[in-house]
């Protein structure tokens, strides 16, 4: 009476079991992945400089960030040089202007290159870009 294992007909139930939870598995790995993406694209906002049609605008040029937890990117479109100034006169008091620009001497020269900042106090932030503020490339940010 050694040792041959009896098959029954419970051992297919267990089988399905067994292949809907490795499905359930895969189902939460997807899911977590999905969230994880859009969290991640949630975290941070891009700005263009320049609009597609060589316009010399922030696109977009009015927006609104939650207090330290969006990155904002500002990246080269078209009719480059650009950069990224925040007034002095124009943001929250307590902020200091320079830790958050680039200076106005510096440049983005080429397409796709990007300047990032994170705002972390509450208020409106004002800020244009040096070569193009006389053609009125401004913009501002709110922050929440």
């Amino acid at each position: 009476m050694g040792g041959a294992a009896k098959v029954g007909p419970t051992t297919v139930p267990m089988v399905a079991g067994i292949k809907e939870s490795l499905k359930e598995v895969g189902l939460a790995v997807v899911v977590t992945a999905t969230s994880t993406m859009l969290a991640s694209n949630a975290m941070a906002i891009e700005v263009l400089l320049g609009g597609d049609d060589g316009s010399l605008v922030f696109v977009p040029n009015n927006f609104s960030v939650s207090a330290g937890e969006k990155t904002i990117t500002f990246k080269n479109n078209a009719g480059f040089p650009h950069n990224i100034v925040f007034d002095e006169d124009e943001i929250r008091g307590g902020v200091d202007a320079s830790v958050i620009s680039m200076s106005e001497e510096d440049l983005l020269n080429g397409p796709g290159e990007t300047f990032s900042v994170t705002l972390k106090e509450k208020g409106s932030y004002s800020f244009y870009c040096s070569p193009h503020q006389g053609v009125d490339m401004v913009g501002k940010v709110t922050v929440e």
